[in-house]
């Protein structure tokens, strides 16, 4: 991934007894849904869907469960459900496992 998106390495992925927690830095209203880089520990997320009925919030989630290959159900937002930082829930999976699907899903891979 190209410096300007950030270091992966630097993000903050923690393992707790409800799964491994995320951060996240979500850019609603793109022209695409993508993973996009790190930004200060979090991982950058664009989606199309605008911040409006929690229609961002739940692409969020859909995004990640495809970036991660998990079920739907498997991704769910712990924090910040008004904000554009977020905390997500990600069950099944170790930290140690997020950072390394995350790395194998460059920026030129759709979603």
């Amino acid at each position: 991934m190209p410096s300007s998106r950030g270091d992966l390495s630097k993000l903050v992925i923690t393992n707790s007894k409800e799964g491994a927690r995320l951060r996240l830095r979500v850019r609603p209203g793109s022209t695409r849904s993508a993973l996009d880089g790190e930004h200060a520990g979090a991982l950058r997320v664009a989606v199309a869907a605008p911040p409006e009925k929690g229609r961002a919030n739940d692409e969020v989630e859909a995004v990640l469960a495809r970036a991660l290959n998990v079920a739907r159900g498997a991704v769910r937002i712990a924090s910040g459900h008004a904000s554009r930082d977020k905390t997500v829930v990600v069950e099944g999976l170790s930290a140690e496992e997020i950072r390394r699907r995350i790395a194998l899903h460059g920026p030129d891979r759709p979603l």
